[in-house]
C-alpha cells in the first residue's frame, strides 16, 4: 500500500463516493460535497497547476481560511507532486513576503479580499509569483488576481496520472513555516510518508469509520488541524469546514460531530462558561457539583473494568437530565474521538470532561513531528499526561529535562536551513523539542514547561511559569495569567479578567459604575492580588508572584498575543506591556523600603 497522502486519498474517494466529504455552513444552510466531487475538484485543481507549469516539487501557497477548498488545493497539489505551503489567514504583508520569497512560491491561492490585498501590496517584490488565484472574488478586483472556479475549469488529462505514477512517501506533503518568537520562521518540511505513518497508528488505537464527522475549526495552516484533516478524509469522514472560529460554539451545535481535535482553550470556556451557570444560586451550585460526583464514580467504575451498581446508573440518568446531557448537547453530543493537543491541558478540566461522560484524551507534539509524539488512547490513557510515545518512536529525556523523540514522523529538515537543522536534530536522529518534562514508570509524558519559558531570576532560581499559570486559571475570574520574571529579581504577574465573572462579581459585592469602570478598579486589583495570594500560597517562596497588574488588552491572534492555537506568547507580552511590567517592579522595590 503506497505510503503518499494522495494516493491514499485517491483510494478513499474511490470507496466512499457517495458519502459525503465536505461540508460548510452557508447563510442558513450547509454547502456539501460527495468524496466523488471533491475528488473531481481537487484533480482540477491538480491540471489548474499543471497547466501552470508547476513542476515537481514547486511550491504552491494557500492562504485562506478553513473552507473545502483549502483542503482541494492541499491535495489536489499533492496529486501532482507540488509542495503546500500554508499561511496563516492572520498573517501581515511582511510575513507573507518572507515566506513566499524563502519558498518560492509561483502559484498562491488566497480566500477573499482582504487576503488578496496584503498578497498584492508585496507581489512586485516576488518575481516568482506568478499567479494569483481567489476563492472569493470581489467586485472591481485587479486583474492580477483570477477566480478559483476559472483555474479549476478544465477537467483533468492523463498527464495528472502520470505525474502521480511517480509519487514516493519521500516526497515532500508540506512546507510549514513556524511561527517563532525570535528571527525569521523556518519552513518545516514534512514528507508524505509520514502523515501516513501516522494515520496508520491511530488506527490501531481507534476506530474511526465513515460513519464518523469531524469539526476543521482550529487553522487548516496549523500542523495539528492539517495532520487531522488528512486522517478524516483518508478514512472517508465527512469534514464540517469553520471559516470563522468564532462561529464555532454555535457550529458545535448545529454540526454534532462526532469527533473533535481542539486546544484547551475551547474545553476552558466550556468548563468556565457551565461553571457560571451553575453559580446564580446556591441551590444550582448542590446540583451542579452532585451530577459531577455521580458522573465522576460512574467513570470510577468504568476505567475499573466493571459496570457502575444499580443506584449509581439510576443517579447517573437523573445527573444526566439535569445537567450533565445539556453540557454535552453544548459539544454537540457524543464523541467518538475527543482530543485535545497544542498546550496542556489543566488536570481540572480534564476531570470534568470525563465526570459529564466525555473523556479528552491529550496528545503531545510539535510541527517537527508532522506533528504527533505522544498521545492517550481509549484503552490506554492516564489523566494529567500526554499518553505514551507513537508506536515505533522513541523518547528520551535530555539535558535540563528536554524531551527528545526519534521516529518515522520526523520532519527531513528546515528548508534552505541546514544549520537550523542541526542545531535541531542531531546525528543520531534525535529531535530536540525545546519542552521540557518527564516520563513516568508506566510510559506516560507529562510537559512541565517550554525550555526557553523557564524563568532564571536574579538570585538564580528556575521557577517553570505554566504550573503556576494553570493553578491561577483554574479561579474562572482570570482569563489569561502571564508570569515574569526572566533576569529580575523574583516573578510577578500580568492577569487579564474575565468580564463575564467580573460582571457576576461586581454584582455579588454591589460594586458603583459600569464594566468599563470594574475592569480599572482598585477593589477588582485588590480581589484578584487575594485570590492569586491564596491560590499561590502552598508554593515555593521563588514561585509565588510578588505583585501582580491587571491588563485591559484582549489577547487575540490579529494583535499578536495569542498563537493560532491560542498559547499566550510570553515573549510578546512582556514585549508589549514592558511599562507596565518596569512599573511593577519599581513600585514592589519602593514599598519594600
Amino acid at each position: 500500500m503506497s505510503d503518499h497522502v494522495a494516493v491514499r486519498m485517491r483510494e478513499a474517494i474511490a470507496a466512499n463516493r457517495n458519502r459525503t466529504a465536505t461540508r460548510i455552513r452557508e447563510g442558513e444552510g450547509w454547502v456539501t460535497r460527495t468524496y466523488a466531487e471533491f475528488g473531481e475538484r481537487l484533480r482540477r485543481v491538480a491540471q489548474g497547476l499543471l497547466d501552470a507549469g508547476v513542476e515537481t516539487g514547486g511550491r504552491v501557497g494557500i492562504f485562506l481560511g478553513n473552507r473545502p477548498e483549502w483542503s482541494e488545493i492541499d491535495f489536489g497539489a499533492g496529486t501532482v507532486r507540488a509542495v503546500p505551503v500554508p499561511i496563516y489567514a492572520t498573517s501581515t504583508p511582511e510575513q507573507i513576503r518572507y515566506i513566499a520569497q524563502d519558498s518560492g512560491l509561483s502559484v498562491m491561492f488566497v480566500g477573499v479580499q482582504s487576503e488578496a490585498e496584503r498578497v498584492l501590496a508585496v507581489a512586485d517584490e516576488l518575481p516568482a509569483l506568478e499567479r494569483i488565484v481567489i476563492v472569493k472574488p470581489y467586485p472591481g478586483m485587479p486583474e492580477r488576481l483570477e477566480a478559483y472556479e476559472d483555474f479549476i475549469a478544465n477537467p483533468a488529462t492523463d498527464a495528472v496520472d502520470a505525474r502521480l505514477a511517480d509519487a514516493t512517501g519521500d516526497d515532500l506533503a508540506s512546507i510549514i513555516y513556524t511561527s517563532g518568537t525570535t528571527g525569521d520562521p523556518k519552513g518545516v518540511m514534512l514528507q508524505h510518508k509520514a502523515l501516513v505513518a501516522q494515520s496508520e497508528v491511530l488506527d490501531k488505537f481507534f476506530d474511526i469509520r465513515p460513519e464518523d464527522h469531524s469539526l476543521c475549526f482550529l487553522p487548516l495552516s496549523h500542523a495539528l488541524e492539517r495532520a487531522w484533516t488528512t486522517v478524516v478524509l483518508m478514512h472517508g469522514c465527512m469534514n464540517t469546514y469553520v471559516e470563522n472560529a468564532r462561529t464555532v460554539a454555535e457550529q458545535m451545535v448545529l454540526a454534532k460531530p462526532t469527533m473533535l481535535v481542539s486546544v484547551p482553550k475551547l474545553y476552558e470556556t466550556v468548563y468556565t462558561t457551565a461553571h457560571g451557570k451553575a453559580s446564580g444560586s446556591p441551590v444550582k451550585r448542590e446540583i451542579f457539583a452532585w451530577a459531577l460526583r455521580i458522573g465522576r464514580h460512574n467513570q470510577y467504575a468504568y476505567r475499573a473494568g466493571r459496570r457502575p451498581n444499580a443506584w449509581l446508573r439510576a443517579q447517573l440518568k437523573l445527573a444526566d437530565k439535569l445537567v450533565l446531557g445539556s453540557v454535552r448537547d453544548a459539544l454537540g453530543g457524543p464523541k467518538t474521538v475527543l482530543a485535545c493537543g497544542g498546550a496542556p491541558l489543566r488536570i481540572e478540566i480534564e476531570e470534568f470532561f470525563a465526570s459529564i461522560g466525555l473523556p479528552i484524551l491529550q496528545g503531545y507534539g510539535l510541527t517537527e513531528a508532522s506533528p504527533l509524539v505522544t498521545f492517550n488512547a481509549p484503552a490506554d490513557f492516564k489523566e494529567g499526561t500526554v499518553g505514551k510515545v507513537l508506536p515505533g518512536g522513541e523518547l528520551r529525556i535530555g539535558d535540563l529535562g528536554e524531551i527528545l523523540y526519534r521516529g518515522p514522523n520526523v520532519m527531513q529538515g528546515y528548508w534552505n536551513n541546514p544549520e537550523a537543522t542541526k542545531d535541531t536534530i542531531d546525528e543520531e536522529g534525535w529531535l530536540r523539542t525545546g519542552d521540557v518534562g518527564y516520563v513516568d514508570t508506566e510510559g506516560f509524558l507529562t510537559i512541565t514547561d517550554r525550555l526557553k519559558d523557564i524563568i532564571v531570576t536574579l538570585g538564580g532560581k528556575n521557577v517553570a511559569p505554566q504550573p503556576i499559570e494553570g493553578l491561577i486559571l483554574a479561579d474562572p475570574l482570570f482569563e489569561h495569567a502571564v508570569i515574569l520574571g526572566d533576569n529580575r529579581p523574583y516573578v510577578t504577574l500580568l492577569v487579564k479578567p474575565s468580564l463575564p465573572h467580573v460582571e457576576a462579581l461586581a454584582a455579588k459585592l454591589h460594586w458603583p459604575g459600569t464594566s468599563v469602570d470594574w475592569m480599572s478598579s482598585n477593589e477588582l486589583l485588590e480581589e484578584m492580588k487575594r485570590r492569586v495570594a491564596e491560590l499561590t500560597a502552598k508554593l515555593p517562596t521563588q514561585d509565588q508572584p510578588k505583585d501582580t497588574k491587571v491588563l485591559h488588552d484582549e489577547f487575540t491572534m490579529d494583535n499578536g498575543l495569542l498563537t493560532p492555537t491560542l498559547k499566550v506568547r510570553r515573549r510578546e507580552v512582556e514585549k508589549r506591556f514592558k511599562e507596565i511590567v518596569d512599573e511593577m517592579y519599581a513600585r514592589y522595590e519602593q514599598r519594600k523600603r
